[in-house]
């Protein structure tokens, strides 16, 4: 399969994304009011919070389809709101952060966030970003489960399972095992990766990546002791590779 291939195959049409549900986390109201705006018209259905502090027990009661969480909050700031809903939830997350300094972004992804975005930004920006992790969310219209020795990937339910047990991934972990498992043995470059999973590129995301494979392979680990599935090619990038 080509690469452009396999990326068609990982989106969704617009259309697919219409109606969904954003919730914004930001106590800027000027900003989270602007945002929301812009959401409404791209067809989405908003709401909106300006403190941290009940953040968790309202996406316990109502699941949004993704939430766009700021770092600093009143109350509860996002990186424990984020480290908090993973415990239960495998709802998107972009982090929205005015930190520029890399260790503040890498935490947030750290924590289960799929992607992040710094202050200040275009709104425009902002809902591609949200489109375009929706997309990798949505997961594919057909099912389809990819096997790779005990690793079987379901795609339209997003579950994988490793010797039976289920393994609990973000949507961006999700979506970076099903490429590589979709071709094993095949080296894929950062960039690849970040054109692949995150449906865009921009510059120093790359870094990044390596901060998702670190947390996929950690959890692949603890079911799957006895090998390491997803190699480093030193120089280049990876690839996932089983044996019989």
């Amino acid at each position: 399969m080509k690469l452009n291939s396999l990326s068609a195959n990982l989106q969704l049409s617009e259309a697919n994304l219409e109606k969904r549900s954003i919730l914004i986390v930001e106590d800027e109201k000027k900003l989270a009011d602007l945002l929301r705006d812009y959401l409404n018209q791209a067809g989405f259905s908003v709401s909106q919070m300006d403190t941290g502090n009940t953040v968790v027990e309202q996406v316990r009661r109502n699941t949004p389809d993704l939430i766009l969480l700021d770092i600093m909050l009143p109350g509860k700031d996002g990186l424990t709101i984020a480290r908090e809903l993973r415990t239960f939830s495998r709802v998107p997350i972009i982090m929205v952060t005015a930190r520029v300094e890399e260790v503040d972004r890498l935490a947030g992804l750290e924590f289960g966030a799929d992607d992040y975005i710094c202050k200040p930004f275009s709104p425009r920006e902002v809902v591609a970003r949200i489109k375009a992790v929706l997309r990798r969310s949505a997961g594919d219209l057909e099912n389809h489960e990819l096997k790779a020795g005990p690793i079987i990937l379901f795609t339209q339910t997003h579950r994988v399972t490793i010797k039976g047990e289920e393994l609990s991934l973000t949507p961006i972990e999700f979506k970076l095992l099903q490429v590589m498992i979709s071709r094993p043995e095949r080296v894929f470059s950062r960039n690849d990766l970040v054109a692949l999973v995150q449906g865009y590129d921009f510059q120093g995301y790359e870094r990044t990546i390596d901060t998702h494979v670190k947390n996929l392979r950690k959890k692949i680990a603890e079911l799957l002791t006895e090998q390491s599935v997803i190699k480093t090619v030193y120089g280049v990038g990876y690839k996932f590779s089983i044996g019989p």
